[in-house]
């Protein structure tokens, strides 16, 4: 009997324990050991896997089951539909819906057979991204026509090709008016890999390609593998050729719909980092992995709202839509918020294994003097850069604060992690044009891209997790920030800056030996001087009070000061 008391008051006693510990709150110091732990990258690359299935087109099926598998998965994690919500509820998310202007477009089904050949030249079984996208159908037993090889473009318009398909080695685009709308060709076959595809090597890949939308005279064009080129040239060779295309799309009214989460700030909920992830495009790496990384994202810090380990102060908000169009909606729609969206983020191509598509993982920057004077470690991808000059500049701490935060995360992990100076074609850029602090976090230069080869065996769940922690630990860092935060992002600001200039003159000596002009180095060295002195005065915004952290930015703007006199002084010697 004394000892079945004893038991009872052992579990009695460990249920009062229990009960009285508090839950472990996260914080700057844990941020990095506890979020590691908890972000597995499991729903990320279950996500991924669900998106990538679909050709997503804004409006199409694809891209619709996206976003209520998106709003369904908010919701076991606790985010409750915006018209429902009550002002106390924390973790909401909302469905927008617009009309198209123009229908949606979906692929379905697709043949091309080389006349009196049993193999098929392509089929949509295998290469989804052979019907350019817009294209309507043909009659269901297909259409059989002459190919016509234009070898030069420029004298297709005064070639004969009514009834016949146009087979060119460029843009479906580049030659749509000539051949069909002029010419009144039957279809357009075309191929143009760019080179950094290695079309040699993966001879079956082929580049996403559309047309203009036309209902009238309701065209189709085929885009071509490498492969598929080589063997059809092959056949011309010897002989005229006839192709018969079958093509299955849907083109119909629809809607586009956006979907936006937010973790409610408990103090200042106006403010916002926002993280938006694009939805359309047929790849899981583009960017079926942006999608499943931002949803994880979202989850895990609902898990811990809810487990009150974590409550941000500035309000966090996930945003998944059409690349560009949704997110430029979002910062232009609202005055009165766009004021207080303190931080955008892209996550666009997030989740490579680049032990098969090449590339690295990269932080392309806000506008600073790199996208200008491309030299030392810093390159720009083969996606390439616009000529950009001193008034485009965007100096702020963002750039240093999350490289700083990546590449502690590279060395934890044995993850290799670069940047690139900037270049658009994200949805960095409409944060930016609105003068918003904004950053594309992505991976560069991929074999994949675009074609129908990035599929889910190219997506590394490890990369996904390294990509999804390192995100979070960044922004709970900036959304929490407060007086000692925006010394230590200070501090660290101060650091890259010494070593930006530091390497500056070592590769202004090199542009000096090779016959380059002094003034141009000057140039340089005071480009690089303003830039960090305004991005000091940036930290100002994680402040309530900015006198609290005055004396410090005067500080490392003396320091600077100091260090780009002598390093002139050098230089002119």
């Amino acid at each position: 009997m004394l000892k079945k008391s004893i038991i009872l008051l052992l579990i009695a006693t460990f249920f009062i324990n229990c009960k009285n510990q508090k839950p472990l709150e996260l914080n700057s110091t844990n941020y990095a050991d506890i979020i590691n732990q908890e972000f597995t990258g499991d729903l990320a690359f279950e996500t991924t896997s669900f998106v990538e299935k679909y050709w997503r087109v804004v409006g199409n099926i694809g891209f619709n089951k996206t976003i209520y598998k998106i709003a369904e998965e908010l919701e076991k994690a606790g985010y409750i539909l915006e018209e429902n919500a009550t002002e106390k509820d924390i973790l909401t998310y909302r469905i927008e819906k617009r009309s198209l202007q123009k229908p949606t477009w979906e692929s379905v089904n697709a043949r091309v057979l080389i006349e009196g050949e049993i193999e098929s030249l392509l089929q949509h079984s295998t290469n989804r991204n052979m019907i350019a996208l817009n294209s309507y159908s043909t009659p269901k037993e297909g259409i059989t026509a002459e190919v016509v090889y234009i070898d030069d473009v420029q004298k297709l318009s005064t070639m004969d090709v009514k009834g016949k398909i146009v087979f060119a080695e460029t843009s479906p685009y580049q030659i749509f008016k000539a051949a069909i709308v002029d010419g009144k060709a039957a279809g357009i076959i075309t191929y143009d890999n760019p080179a950094y595809l290695q079309p040699e090597k993966n001879t079956t890949s082929i580049q996403f390609r559309s047309i203009p939308l036309d209902s009238v005279t309701k065209p189709w064009a085929i885009a071509l593998s490498y492969q598929a080129k080589e063997r059809l040239k092959r056949a011309l060779k010897y002989k005229k050729v006839a192709l018969k295309v079958m093509v299955e799309t849907n083109i119909y009214p629809s809607e586009e719909l956006t979907i936006i989460a937010d973790i409610k700030g408990s103090e200042n909920p106006k403010e916002r980092l926002v993280f938006s992830a694009h939805i359309q495009e047929p790849g899981a790496n583009d960017n079926a992995t942006g999608v499943g990384v931002a949803l994880e994202m979202a989850t895990l810090t609902a898990k811990f709202s809810k487990r009150k380990e974590y409550q941000p102060k500035r309000t966090l908000t996930f945003l998944w839509g059409d690349e560009i169009i949704s997110t430029r909606r979002y910062v232009q729609e609202d005055s009165l918020r766009v004021k207080n969206i303190k931080w955008g983020i892209s996550l666009d191509m997030v989740g490579e294994n680049t032990e098969k598509t090449g590339g690295t993982f990269l932080i392309e920057k806000m506008p600073d003097p790199s996208a200008i004077w491309t030299r030392g470690s810093d390159k720009h991808t083969e996606w390439g850069g616009s000529k950009m000059s001193l008034d485009q500049m965007k100096p702020h701490y963002l750039n240093d604060f999350l490289i700083d935060k990546f590449k502690a995360q590279g060395k934890r992990t044995n993850w290799i992690v670069s940047t690139n100076p900037f270049e658009g074609g994200s949805d960095h850029v409409p944060f930016l044009r609105e003068n918003i602090p904004s950053v594309l976090f992505w991976h560069f230069t991929d074999q994949f891209y675009h074609t129908d080869n990035d599929r889910i065996d190219k997506v590394s769940k490890s990369t996904l997790k390294n990509v999804g922690t390192t995100a979070l630990i960044a922004a709970y860092t900036l959304l929490n920030a407060d007086e000692n935060t925006a010394k230590s992002v200070l501090s660290d600001l101060e650091k890259a800056a010494v070593v930006r200039l530091n390497e500056e003159l070592k590769q202004s000596k090199i542009a000096l030996n090779n016959g380059d002009s002094l003034a141009t180095q000057i140039e340089i060295i005071e480009a690089w001087k303003d830039w960090y002195q305004k991005s000091f005065a940036t930290t100002k915004d994680l402040v309530s009070d900015e006198k609290t952290i005055r004396k410090e930015i005067e500080k490392s703007q003396k320091l600077i000061d100091s260090i780009t006199s002598e390093i002139e002084k050098t230089l002119k010697q």
